[in-house]
């Protein structure tokens, strides 16, 4: 098979969006509008711990609320881009319930963290900075295309697609180390591909195992980081493991397996996991290649319109 490459010919890479990244899209606009026009709406639609008890819905709305221009251009662009390609595959429930998932356990990750930070430091700051944006589902967007494609090269940066997140947080712990206010964003985005990568591999259902998440070894936690630190990772990983996921994987295990400790369970065939990328990465190729095709075709079309007008 093919390996399918992230890029289309001519303008085929700005259609092709989805109906549900399109009306998330106006969602993220919207929301970004309205906090531009009431600024005081942020108080009530942004995470600001101080005020999450009365105001527990700004755990879910804060995900959906950008309050710059630039970040609600990033937002927007990366969900359409990168919604294009992981929708088709997961389908279009499975997309939203991700989004869902990731944006609120992330809200929730970082309110304790801010709360925490608090009691630590006695440092109101935390209690009233407004915390918001989409930038949590992004990067678990990144981890899902780390899922899929993990061995597609990205021709702009020349480096693998496995290692979209790590890349992603990298830069972000760099840049925060020249900013003021990271604490508005860098938790957001190393919750944000945690949970991702929670929900991947522990909770994603596959309608065709009857299982859930991805046990193999080339999704394991430790991926994330360069090869020689993995043996330090691993063991780490794999205490977490037991503690957090155990009774979730022994159930796994009476339902077909699964893995408890890094180690492999009767049933949970890593082969599955390999088919699920291979199918992934087939989708991708027939989407780029109808995209192509309907690019030439429209490219045709207005040829033989101008030799006709001709």
């Amino acid at each position: 098979m093919s390996t399918p490459q992230l890029s289309g010919g001519g303008m085929s890479i700005y259609s092709g969006f989805t109906r549900l990244c399109k009306g998330l899209a106006v969602v993220l606009i919207g929301g970004h509008l309205v906090v531009q026009i009431l600024p005081s709406a942020v108080s009530y639609l942004a995470l600001i711990p101080a005020k999450t008890i009365p105001f527990a819905w700004n755990l879910i709305t804060a995900g959906y609320i950008e309050q710059s221009i630039a970040g609600d251009v990033i937002s927007t662009i990366g969900l359409l881009f990168i919604g294009k390609l992981l929708e088709p595959i997961w389908g279009s429930r499975e997309f939203l319930k991700f989004i869902f998932v990731v944006n609120f356990l992330t809200s929730v990750c970082v309110f304790v963290t801010a709360i925490s930070l608090y009691y630590i430091t006695t440092q109101e700051t935390y209690l009233y900075m407004p915390i918001s944006g989409f930038q949590g589902v992004l990067s678990g967007f990144l981890v899902g295309i780390k899922q899929i494609i993990p061995d597609q090269e990205l021709a702009f940066l020349k480096i693998k697609a496995k290692w979209l997140p790590s890349l992603a947080l990298l830069v972000s712990i760099v840049v925060s180390l020249f900013t003021t206010d990271s604490a508005s964003y860098l938790p957001t985005l190393v919750f944000g591909t945690y949970i991702g990568w929670i929900y991947l591999r522990y909770w994603q259902r596959k309608p065709e195992t009857k299982l859930r998440g991805d046990p193999s070894d080339e999704f394991a936690f430790s991926t994330f980081f360069p090869e020689f630190l993995r043996p330090i990772i691993d063991p780490i990983a794999t205490i977490f493991e037991r503690i957090l996921c155990g009774r979730r994987s022994e159930s796994s295990d009476q339902s077909g397996g699964y893995t408890l400790g890094g180690a492999s369970l009767p049933g949970s065939d890593p082969i599955e996991a390999s088919r699920r990328r291979e199918r992934g990465a087939r989708a991708l190729e027939e989407r780029l290649a109808a995209e192509r095709l309907a690019a030439s075709g429209r490219t045709e079309e207005t040829e033989r319109d101008a030799t006709e007008n001709v």
